[in-house]
């Protein structure tokens, strides 16, 4: 395996956003926690697996791509910052609109949990995750982020090849953790409770990423 080139802080800040992503509610975590109510954790620490595959498939190609267009056009790389700042600033926009209207949705009662999906097994859980992350366009933007937040034009294979490992394992083990603790209605129905406060802490997460990397499109060269 070729050498790890890059300092640690590159991999933590760039996991650190995937893990914020992988964390909020959305179609893959609902998917989860449907399929653990409904199915048992078998399909659902499936759909964890499949989860952590796609995953993986966005890796590769988001940061290979960006690579390969880094190298032919190196003001590419600013390019793709002035997109990532504009998607962080787009995605805590969206989070934090979704805290208000959670906090709303909260004083009126309390949000019902996800509808339960019944009969699935552990295949089944991976490809229901795998089709919904393939097609889901918050993966793509998610990743355009990625490969301004990782410095693509610097990484070696072997600094990909663990970018890549890394981003299936937090992705797979966040997914494997509401499989094992949302099984049934009562642990789900909490969690949602507490949906508006994780979507205004990652609007707030979102907002300050966004400014990091415009200051450092200030900075000279």
């Amino acid at each position: 395996m070729s050498p790890i080139t890059l300092p640690a802080a590159d991999f933590l800040a760039a996991w650190g956003f995937l893990a914020m992503n992988v964390l909020t509610p959305g179609p893959n975590v609902l998917n989860t926690i449907a399929l653990a109510i409904g199915s048992g954790r078998r399909a659902a620490l499936g759909a964890a697996l499949g989860t952590g595959l796609a995953i993986t498939v966005w890796c590769l190609g988001m940061v290979l791509g960006a690579s390969a267009l880094i190298a032919a056009f190196p003001l590419a790389r600013v390019g793709m910052t002035l997109i990532a700042v504009g998607l962080l600033i787009w995605f805590a926009s969206r989070y934090l609109r979704r805290a208000v209207t959670g906090f709303a949705a909260r004083r009126r009662g309390e949000p019902e949990a996800p509808e339960a999906k019944r009969g699935a097994r552990a295949r089944d859980g991976m490809v229901r995750a795998l089709s919904i992350m393939m097609m889901n366009p918050k993966a793509l933007t998610t990743w355009l982020t990625m490969t301004a937040v990782f410095p693509v034009a610097r990484a070696g294979a072997g600094d990909v090849a663990v970018l890549c490992l890394g981003a299936c394992a937090i992705a797979a083990s966040i997914h494997a953790l509401y499989a094992l603790a949302f099984s049934t209605q009562a642990a789900a129905r909490g969690f949602l409770r507490a949906a508006p406060v994780i979507n205004l802490c990652v609007g707030l997460f979102f907002g300050g990423f966004a400014a990091i990397l415009a200051l450092g499109l200030a900075q000279p060269a």
